[in-house]
Formats: structure tokens, sequence, C-alpha cells
């Protein structure tokens, strides 16, 4: 069985993080499968699907790695070619990658303790995003 549904979400860019873990969890507990896997893409080239321990301080910890990694103050081809000044969000979200598969367990997902599902939005402006979650298994 394939079970599809899609969440919808406005973002403010510049790495706004935000917990989609319940969100996710509503989406499985409307389904009847009970064992497979969860797959979660964000359509775009600027954001990604990841997990974290949704807290503030490794939040910022990992804005601030990322900021080191691909920095938003230098120049990239892309803003060259196409003036918009967000070459390093496309940057950021290629490290990233903007899906996440979680395997589902007798209802559950296999989601540690302190992991939760996030959205991060590294354009350099507000977006309104749609996540496609895809549950497959039976």
């Amino acid at each position: 069985m394939i079970f599809t549904e899609t969440i919808k979400l406005n973002t403010k860019g510049f790495s706004d993080t935000l917990d989609i873990t319940k969100d996710v969890n509503n989406i499985v507990k409307n389904t009847k499968i009970k064992d497979g896997l969860v797959t979660l893409l964000c359509p775009g080239s600027t954001c990604t699907i990841t997990t974290i321990e949704f807290e503030s301080g490794v939040i910022r910890d990992l804005q601030r790695a990322l900021e080191k990694i691909a920095p938003s103050d230098i120049t990239y081809e892309h803003d060259l070619r196409w003036g918009d000044g967000n070459g390093f969000s496309h940057v950021r979200a290629a490290l990233m990658k903007p899906s996440l598969s979680i395997p589902l367990i007798n209802g559950k997902l296999s989601l540690g303790t302190w992991q939760q599902i996030v959205l991060i939005d590294f354009d350099n402006r507000h977006r309104n995003r749609t996540i496609v979650v895809q549950i497959m298994g039976e």
C-alpha cells in the first residue's frame, strides 16, 4: 500500500528551522500502514529535511557550522548569473539534501528519543513550502 499526503508551511528563510515531527506523526496515524517506510521530500533547491534535536542551542550550532561551510557573505557564481543573492542557500541545501526516509515499525516512526524531523529553509526570503510525505508498506 502507498499513501501520499502533503504538509504546507510558511517559512522565513535564512535557516528558518521548523519541527514537523508532529505533522508527520499525524499523517502516519491517519493511514492503516503499520510497517514500511516514510519518505519526506521538500521540492525545491533551497531547503532541506533532516533530523536533529529541536533545541535552540543545537539549531544555532548547526546554523553557525553551515555559515562556515557555505558563507552567506561571499560571491557565488549563481548570484553573478541570476542576481538573486541566494547562492549560499543552494549550496547548503545541496549539502544537506531535500529528502529523508524513516522506517515505520508497528505504526511508529523509528526516531531516537531526542530526534525530531525538521525542515530548514535556507533561502534569503520567506517561502511557501510543500512537503510531500509518502508512506509505503503494509
